[in-house]
């Protein structure tokens, strides 16, 4: 009889550029849906008695550029497997001189300025099974999960990491460009924090499936409108980002410690559908 406890978690944790893996003893999990393949397979282990999903956002071997990532089917496979808390870790620029690279900044807001990316589940489109969803309008005023942010906030500031900013807005282009410098500008001269490409439909996509989702932006650049020189450079994100990844690795093990049980979750992440006929079963 195949265990099928080994392929459950009830914590998920979306891997961005840089964060290919998250914990050692862990069952690989291929999970087929709806809206097609996921990034890649799910990868489930445990984690202080916790059951912890990591999927890689753009695949183990980064192959993945933001515009062509199947967020739907990410979303989809993680919930598939029980997965209700999403932690989500993620490359940004600062569009502020004092949030500089090693900043990490837990967003409270989101603007979304991607252009081709399917953002809902409610779409009116018959699945393979024939069901169909509703059209459904999700409350989205509040894009993240309000407990998930402060346990982040709490648990980075208690490993000593300096900066950690709460609060603040992202920004989500397309890419897989970086900005210009004039739109750089633009987004900081609307007062907006940090600027990334995989933040949107990531989080609305969750809210429909009642995920309660966290982003954890980790600053690895000044954007080109903020700095002088040739700009942003793929190379020194990732030099960035891999000088962090120990250590924000550490703060994504206590956050998912510190995370309330899935059955004492009280926030409207849990609820944001409730009354609604969607027309189809979330898994």
């Amino acid at each position: 009889m195949i265990d099928t406890s080994a392929m459950r978690a009830d914590i998920g944790v979306i891997g961005g550029s840089g964060f290919y893996s998250f914990l050692d003893d862990v069952t690989e999990v291929t999970v087929e849906t709806p809206y097609g393949d996921p990034s890649d397979s799910l990868f489930v282990g445990e984690l202080a008695g916790r059951r912890v999903a990591f999927l890689p956002r753009h695949g183990r071997d980064h192959r993945l550029p933001p515009n062509r990532i199947n967020y739907r089917a990410n979303l989809w496979a993680l919930r598939s497997l029980g997965v209700r808390q999403v932690l989500a870790p993620c490359a940004v620029g600062g569009l502020r001189p004092e949030y500089g690279p090693g900043t990490l900044l837990v967003p409270d807001q989101l603007v979304d300025r991607t252009k081709t990316r399917q953002q809902t589940f409610f779409d009116g489109e018959p699945l393979p099974d024939g069901s169909a969803p509703n059209v459904v309008h999700t409350t989205f005023a509040d894009p993240y999960c309000p407990t998930g942010r402060a346990v982040a906030v709490a648990v980075a500031r208690g490993h000593g990491w300096d900066p950690v900013v709460d609060g603040g807005t992202m920004v989500v282009v397309e890419g897989p460009r970086f900005s210009t410098r004039a739109e750089s500008r633009w987004h900081a001269a609307q007062g907006w924090s940090v600027v990334g490409m995989t933040g949107h439909p990531e989080a609305v996509l969750a809210r429909e499936l009642e995920l309660c989702y966290t982003s954890m932006a980790l600053v690895t650049d000044l954007d080109a409108g903020a700095e002088t020189g040739d700009g942003v450079s793929h190379a020194e994100v990732m030099r960035v980002f891999a000088e962090n990844v120990g250590r924000l690795r550490e703060v994504i093990f206590a956050a998912v410690c510190a995370l309330p049980e899935t059955d004492g979750r009280t926030c409207l992440c849990t609820r944001v559908h409730e009354g609604w006929d969607l027309g189809i079963t979330l898994p």
